[in-house]
Formats: C-alpha cells, structure tokens, sequence
C-alpha cells in the first residue's frame, strides 16, 4: 500500500483497484485488509487522509515517514516463496486424469498466457502515453517485461507439452510410476 501511494494519492478504493489491476500481475493482497491496514498506516504516521471523514471516500497520501519505511522495505532481502502451482500438480499426477484432461488443462494455460500477452502489450502501450508518470515507466516496464516473458515462456511450454501429450495416444494410463520409492 505504502508502494502504490508513492506514485499518487489514493482512496481505499483506489488503492484497491491498484492493487488488483496494476500490481496484480505479480503481487495479491487480501482485499479485505486494505482498510485495517490503511487505518494501521495512519495511526503509525506513515499516510495521512484528506478529505471525508472515517466513513467517507478519503484521499490517503504518503508521509515523508512513509516513504522513509517504503524505502526500508524495499530494500530488505527478497523472501523466495515455496512454489504452489495447482496445473503442475495436476499434469504431475495426469495419468489419473487422463491425457485428454490433461490436454484441456494445458489448452487452458496457453489461453491465459496468450491473453496475459496481449493485456502486457495494452499496458506497455498505456505506460508509453503516461507523460505525468514518465520517472516511473522504465521500472514499470522492467515488470511489464518480466510478465511477457514469463507468458511467453508457458504459450512455448504448452504448444511442448500439447505435443508430448498427443504423442502419448491411448497409452497414457499404464506404465511404471518411476517416482515410487
């Protein structure tokens, strides 16, 4: 929250909004802490709020203390993540789905790279006519990058396993469960 009124002042719903459309290609927050955590935010001096009341669509900007523990946390070491990718577990047991389940999992993965593909190029092109934020694009764009490649990488993925899986036929349910101990 503290990142996305660095770029601007915002409204809860805004910085909502924000959180969904911008940053969500990379990053999720629960929805239902933005208030609690606005509120926390302002108590510890790090936003204040203009306008409306505790009830009222208030504008909620960042404190030079804000920025100061923005900054902080961003410099603090990256956390890698344990990963947890459902498709992956899936295709990993797919001899229990079969391979045409199998197939209408990866379809579907290839259609959301393919779709993330054109919704990166609609946000490089907005990105590109936003003169007001034009300190802030080439860091967008180093995200923007890292989001099409990433689409890219699973579109070559599944047409990949699109292949392999067609080359299994009807044989896909027998065979040895090589990792078995």
């Amino acid at each position: 929250m503290l990142g996305a009124l660095s770029v601007a002042p915002l409204t809860g719903y805004q910085v909502r909004e924000t959180i969904r459309d911008v940053l969500g290609h990379f990053w999720s927050e629960s929805f239902g802490q933005i208030y609690p955590a606005l509120a926390r935010l302002e108590a510890e001096g790090l936003i204040g709020r203009e306008g409306g009341d505790r009830t009222g669509s208030s504008t909620f900007s960042l404190t030079p203390a804000g920025l100061e523990r923005l900054r902080e946390r961003l410099g603090e070491p990256v956390v890698p993540q344990a990963p947890r990718n459902g498709l992956m577990l899936r295709l990993f047991f797919g001899r229990q789905l079969g391979p045409e389940r199998c197939r209408e999992l990866v379809v579907e993965a290839g259609d959301r790279a393919r779709a993330s593909l054109a919704t990166f190029a609609a946000i490089r092109a907005e990105i590109a006519g936003e003169a007001e934020h034009a300190a802030d694009a080439p860091y967008w764009l180093i995200t923007v990058s890292a989001g099409e490649h990433s689409a890219q990488a699973m579109v070559a993925w599944a047409d990949e396993a699109l292949a392999a899986l067609d080359a299994l036929g009807g044989s896909a349910r027998g065979g040895p469960r090589r990792w078995e101990r």
